[in-house]
C-alpha cells in the first residue's frame, strides 16, 4: 500500500489504508509512544488484512513517522484528535479498534466517543495513564525539577530509542486519564499482555481489566511476551484475537 496524506485544518497525518471487501468488519491500528505505522505489529496486520481482503487502515501520529510536526509537540490530546480525524474520515462501518502500548490508552478513549461504531477492542501491552503512573510517579524529586524547570526530561535509560517527555505531554494528559473511574463498554475487549513486558507490567494490564465493565472482556497473560510482544506466536494470537470479530 502507498502511503497517502491526510489534510486537516493545521497538519497533515501520513496514512496507508486498504479498502477490503464490504462483507468484513474494518481495523484500525493506533501504534504506540514514539512509534509509527511501520512497526512490527502494523506490518503484520497490514500484509494479513491484505491476504484476506480485511478493510485496513493505519497511520502516523503528529509529529512522528511520516507525519508532518514535531514528535515534542505532541500531546495525548492531539494525537487523540489524529485518530478521531482518521476514523471518522477514513473508515466506514463498524471497526475493530486494536491498540498498541500508548495506543491502547488512545483506543480506549476513542471508543467512549465513537462506541456506536465499535465492534470490538482489542488491547496489546495496553499503557493508559502512562505518563502519571509510569513515568511522573517513577520519577525522582530531581528528575521532576529538571522537567518543569527545563520543559522536557530525557530518560536514561534505552539511549537508542529514548523520546522526550515534556511538561506539557505530562500536565496535558491529566485530562485524559481513564484509570481514575469504571469504564463501560458494550462491546467485547480483549487485552493480550505479556508477563516479561519491563515497559508496562502485566499488573497494569490486570488494572485495567478490573476497571472495564463489560459482558465479554478476556485478558490474556503471555508469559514469556516482552512489551512489544512481537515474536511470532504473539503476532499469531493477535490476528487469532482480531479474526473472530470480522
Amino acid at each position: 500500500m502507498t502511503v497517502e496524506r491526510l489534510s486537516l485544518a493545521d497538519r497533515q497525518l501520513s496514512y496507508q489504508r486498504q479498502v477490503g471487501l464490504k462483507n468484513f468488519s474494518g481495523v484500525i491500528f493506533l501504534s504506540g509512544f514514539a512509534s509509527n505505522m511501520d512497526g512490527i505489529k502494523a506490518t503484520f496486520l497490514s500484509r494479513r488484512a491484505e491476504e484476506r481482503g480485511i478493510p485496513f487502515v493505519r497511520f502516523d501520529y503528529s509529529g512522528c513517522g511520516k507525519s508532518a510536526g514535531k514528535f515534542s509537540e505532541g500531546t495525548i490530546g492531539r494525537w487523540l484528535e489524529d485518530s478521531l480525524n482518521v476514523f471518522d474520515k477514513l473508515t466506514e462501518g463498524p471497526q475493530i479498534v486494536v491498540g498498541s502500548s500508548m495506543g491502547g490508552w488512545l483506543a480506549l478513549l476513542l471508543a467512549r466517543q465513537r462506541a456506536e461504531r465499535v465492534k470490538a477492542l482489542v488491547g496489546v501491552a495496553a499503557a493508559p495513564d502512562f505518563t502519571e503512573d509510569l513515568i511522573w510517579s517513577e520519577m525522582s524529586n530531581e528528575e521532576r525539577e529538571t522537567l518543569l524547570r527545563d520543559g522536557v526530561f530525557y530518560e536514561k535509560t534505552d539511549p537508542e530509542r529514548r523520546a522526550p517527555i515534556t511538561r506539557t505531554l505530562i500536565h496535558e494528559a491529566r485530562s485524559h486519564l481513564v484509570l481514575r473511574s469504571p469504564l463501560r463498554f458494550d462491546f467485547p475487549v480483549r487485552l493480550l499482555q505479556g508477563m516479561n513486558d519491563k515497559d508496562v507490567p502485566w499488573a497494569c494490564a490486570v488494572r485495567l481489566a478490573e476497571r472495564i465493565s463489560c459482558d465479554d472482556l478476556r485478558l490474556t497473560l503471555i508469559k514469556k511476551g516482552d512489551h512489544s510482544l512481537g515474536r511470532a506466536e504473539d503476532l499469531e494470537l493477535l490476528w487469532e484475537t482480531i479474526e473472530k470479530f470480522l
